[in-house]
């Protein structure tokens, strides 16, 4: 298997709204929720098919191969996919196309997304040619792409219209981030210098960012029209960035000095932990820092030992001054503690930590954790009911310690047959969705962020719901919950089902929980049966092509080689096998170990057996270092809770899921509402993002 990506998700069909769950004081007797019967994907009604995509896809390939004839396929010439075959056939032809061809395919497309994609490409082609009027021609300012906006000004010089405005965007690029710029920008910088629009403070400024983020080129870079004075100091300053040099010891005792070395000694301290203090106590007089850069040094050196769970850690981190911590290195003061079983200091590094942090579920669940550990059962209870009024890994295993349903207050929206129509019948979406239909995914998605700019929230939600007619469930996952976190709400449409019956047969088969298999394809896959991720794993499960070569022969199916993976059918065959081999391999018959496995790989999953066999699950995921790994673990853990909720209605409990308990427990879900309603309500009025 590769290294797994943990994702998010999406599924089905739109109908009324529940009250949010965080704003309304639990009952003392909640009500249960009743899950909604959700039709297995193949239930989902039909989406209509264009009698003409066949041709669309025939017409797009000759137009990549070179051999499209528009009187051959004339009778596509009014379809909505035309500018996109137009499109195809003018990118093989952009480095001798004549500047007519290329205004007259924007004049007809521009503002739909095939035009804007032409657009692009034709500017960096025309910016290629020194065709200056044609890029000003075709210039947007809403165009973000860097190198564009260079193009764009230099074809402002060129025509003879620098402006105070020219002079400010240019100072704008200039300023903007830390990062090596495109080279179309440097002729408009050099005009910017000629014309004075570069002084002294503004180079420095940009070498001052470059520092932080540690660029030592592009400091250099920066310094090049400094006095010479001042340009030696800064390349002596990019050198020590890059590495470490005693010529520091001899620099101007200034703020500037002082924040350059810490900048270099930060760097340093990440590649080499073990050496920081020492450095430091090198530069650090001679230079006189302050508590600001020692800081600034100490905090790389803890984190970076902290997050490997060196022995050195707990020392490290005690050297960093509070004031340096942030949520990050609070977060690894208390992982780094739970690591040693030193209770009592990862209870003191939670509580020293501030607002949301604080508030997070995970936080509260082991501040309660630690709590009952260390002999405060009532204020360890009063935070596992906090922690379990949220929808969440943690929620639930909280939820789990003191024997309460787990919280779930699910928003089923509805629409009407006219809205669905209405937004059916958007000219962009309907191209989005035929994209889609013929596998041209990332020309579906520009229509699609095309189509959202003009829906509100309903006709947002209404379209991730047909997208999910055509099996493009990535939708919910993309669309919802970015503005408004209510939204997170639409389980339904964010935790698809489809392949049920073989994920169903499958998992018997292999006395595995359904509800793990589809939290593992929603993770994996987000139910694609065409994911291909860079390490070639394929299909829903995301199975290497040797993994189910091997699988396939062990349990006798047929294989006809990688192509055999983007069979949906095939794949949860082969990837539900694998998943049962792991589990009685490296797993050793625990969920959380072989999904750590599954994420990162054998050698680290061993390492960290080794380094903590004895502690309890909750304890070990947590620990785990890979960032990735540890989220992802918990992660597809809460998505088993709620796919349990679409395919029964109740729960195995997490904290028996995980040990591989399939047969325990079973836990209702409650909402703290004083009823559920009985029949869909009307979807609230759309409300205006978040900021």
């Amino acid at each position: 298997m590769r290294r797994f990506r943990p994702s998010l998700a999406p599924l089905l069909a739109l109908l009324a709204a529940l009250p949010a769950c965080a704003q309304i004081p639990p009952p003392e007797t909640p009500a249960a929720v009743t899950p909604p019967v959700a039709p297995a994907a193949t239930t989902l009604p039909a989406p209509r098919v264009d009698p003409q995509l066949a041709r669309v896809r025939a017409a797009l390939s000759a137009a990549e191969s070179g051999s499209f004839d528009a009187a051959a396929y004339a009778d596509l010439a009014s379809h909505p996919l035309y500018g996109w075959i137009e499109y195809a056939a003018l990118r093989r032809e952009l480095p001798s196309m004549d500047r007519a061809r290329a205004d007259g395919f924007l004049r007809r497309y521009g503002g739909q997304a095939a035009g804007e994609a032409f657009r692009t490409q034709w500017l960096a082609e025309a910016a290629r040619r020194q065709d200056w009027a044609a890029v000003d021609a075709a210039w947007k300012p809403t165009i973000k792409d860097v190198a564009l906006r260079c193009s764009a000004l230099r074809a402002q010089d060129a025509l003879g219209r620098i402006t105070p405005e020219w002079t400010q965007q240019a100072q704008s690029i200039w300023r903007e981030g830390a990062e090596s710029l495109p080279s179309q920008c440097d002729p408009v910088f050099a005009t910017l210098d000629a014309r004075g629009g570069l002084p002294a403070a503004l180079r420095w400024k940009r070498i001052d960012k470059a520092a932080e983020a540690w660029q030592p080129g592009v400091m250099r870079a920066a310094a090049r029209g400094l006095p010479a004075d001042e340009a030696a100091l800064a390349n002596d300053y990019a050198a020590f960035v890059e590495a470490l040099n005693d010529r520091a010891l001899q620099w101007p005792r200034t703020e500037r000095s002082r924040r350059m070395a810490s900048y270099g000694l930060a760097r340093y301290a990440k590649s080499v932990p073990r050496d920081a203090a020492t450095q430091l106590a090198k530069f650090g007089p001679a230079l006189g820092f302050t508590d600001v850069e020692r800081g600034r040094v100490l905090y790389q050196a803890a984190l970076w030992t902290a997050a490997s769970l060196e022995p050195e850690s707990a020392q490290r981190l005690a050297a960093v001054p509070e004031a340096a911590y942030d949520d990050r290195l609070r977060e690894w003061r208390a992982r780094e503690a739970i690591a040693r079983s030193d209770w009592p200091a990862a209870l003191a590094a939670i509580r020293s930590m501030v607002g949301k942090q604080r508030e997070d579920s995970r936080w509260q669940y082991f501040e309660a954790r630690l709590a009952e550990l260390t002999g405060d059962r009532a204020n360890a209870q009063r935070l596992y009911r906090a922690a379990a009024s949220k929808p969440e890994f943690h929620g639930f295993l909280a939820a789990d310690r003191i024997g309460e349903p787990y919280t779930l207050c699910p928003w089923i929206p509805g629409d009407s047959a006219s809205m669905r129509s209405a937004v059916e019948a958007d000219p962009a979406l309907r191209r989005s969705l035929m994209l889609y239909d013929i596998d041209r995914i990332g020309w579906a998605t520009a229509e699609w962020n095309d189509a959202l700019t003009r829906f509100d929230a309903t006709r947002r939600i209404t379209a991730v719901s047909l997208a999910q007619q055509h099996g493009w469930f990535d939708r919910a996952v993309f669309s919802l919950g970015k503005d408004d976190s209510e939204e997170l709400r639409l389980y339904t449409l964010r935790f698809p089902i489809h392949h049920e019956a073989t994920i169903r047969r499958e998992a018997e088969k292999n006395r595995l929980d359904a509800s793990w298999v589809a939290a593992e394809i929603r993770a994996e896959s987000i139910f694609n049966p065409k994911a291909r991720s860079s390490a070639n794993a394929i299909g829903l499960m995301q199975v290497l092509p040797a993994t189910g070569a091997g699988v396939a022969s062990k349990i006798g199916v047929p294989w006809n080689g990688e192509s055999s993976l983007y069979d949906a059918d095939t794949n949860i065959v082969l990837g539900t096998a694998y998943l049962r081999q792991l589990l009685d391999g490296y797993g050793e018959g625990r969920p959380y170990y072989t999904l750590a496995g599954y994420n990162a790989g054998p050698a680290p999953l061993s390492r960290w057996k080794s380094q903590r066999p004895s502690m309890d699950p909750d304890f070990w995921i947590e620990t785990i270092t890979y960032k990735e790994t540890r989220d992802y673990v918990a992660r597809v853990l809460a998505f088993s809770v709620i796919y349990d909720w679409r395919l029964r209605g109740d729960a195995l409990r997490v904290s028996d899921r995980m040990r591989g308990v399939f047969d325990g427990r079973r836990t209702p879900f409650t909402c703290p509402l004083a009823t559920t309603p009985a029949a869909p309500q009307p979807m609230p009025a759309a409300r205006k993002p978040r900021r």
